[in-house]
């Protein structure tokens, strides 16, 4: 269980989360969504480590990690998946996924991995983690590092920024697996109808602070009526 106690952190004297308090139970699916500038990434950031609070406090099963770098929190079983995904000069998609799953693995295991998002393993494997890949593949690729390391609590930030449709396709399906094979806790930062609909619970942020949480039954359609629409939720 993830515990966030009364978090609160300011930039530049603006103020970008509000006393935040939030329990997420485990083997539940979370969807975090709010209008643009309402502190989502802010927020996920602050659970990886990423950030850190000015005030409040961060709980993982009853052990305070506030304090805890980035790597002590995925070694303790966190994985955090970026909006922008990093490149890597000589690192191919093989490497990366070798050194996510922390043991020895086949490039049958890898191609298994690359299946899930999409991915055909022959084309991929020995590539480069460079620019001459695409948003969409790149997106891709560092979703299939946090598959692969199977954390008790993965991060996805905006998994759907910058990707193509055909990309966006073979992403829903891996949430939809994600969704329907829950082991641990997955939060999502998300706009997207698609992605909002097969969540156990969203969250609602506006201004930095949370208005409102509840199944996607009781929250999706008010979402999509509200004025948060002009904020950029769509199918």
């Amino acid at each position: 269980m993830l515990e966030l106690k009364n978090i609160n952190f300011k930039r530049d004297n603006k103020i970008i989360l509000k006393d935040i308090n939030l329990i997420l139970d485990d083997n539940k699916f979370y969807c975090i969504t709010g209008p643009n500038g309402s502190g989502k990434s802010t927020l996920a950031k602050i659970i990886m480590g990423l950030i850190t609070p000015d005030s409040g406090k961060i709980y993982y099963n009853g052990k305070d990690i506030t304090s805890l770098s980035v790597d002590k929190r995925a070694k303790l079983g966190i994985g955090f998946a970026f909006q922008t995904p990093i490149t890597f000069k000589g690192v191919t998609v093989y490497d990366i996924l070798r050194i996510a799953t922390n043991k020895e693995v086949t490039k049958k295991d890898v191609c298994n991995i690359l299946s899930k998002v999409g991915l055909c393993a022959k084309e991929y494997i020995d590539r480069e983690l460079n620019n001459s890949l695409s948003g969409g593949e790149l997106k891709r690729i560092e979703i299939a590092t946090v598959i692969a390391r199977h954390p008790d609590i993965s991060i996805f930030d905006e998994p759907e920024a910058g990707i193509d449709l055909w990309s966006f396709k073979y992403l829903t399906e891996v949430f939809k697996e994600i969704g329907t094979k829950a082991k641990g806790t997955t939060i999502v930062i998300s706009h997207q109808e698609r992605i909002l609909s097969i969540a156990d619970a969203i969250i609602l942020l506006e201004a930095g602070t949370i208005k409102e949480i509840g199944t996607k039954d009781t929250m999706l359609k008010g979402i999509l009526n509200s004025n948060c629409n002009a904020g950029g939720y769509h199918e």
